[in-house]
């Protein structure tokens, strides 16, 4: 949650890549507010190996 809307980190955002078909933030959102960023465009395979290293950090910390 940012200071005054939420916020999708860029760096921890798999645009659900791993868990779901679509981002389910797009899909849910009541104002259809969430637009993709042209600064952060990844591949699906880019999408998928940040997927697997924000699983591989979860993992190790606990």
């Amino acid at each position: 949650m940012g200071e005054i809307i939420y916020e999708i980190h860029p760096n921890l955002c798999t645009e659900c890549v791993g868990h779901f078909d679509e981002p389910q933030c797009q899909l849910f959102c009541p104002v259809d507010c969430i637009p993709n960023d042209p600064e952060h465009v990844e591949s699906q395979d880019q999408l998928m190996d940040k997927y697997k290293k924000l699983i591989a950090q979860k993992s190790t910390s606990n």
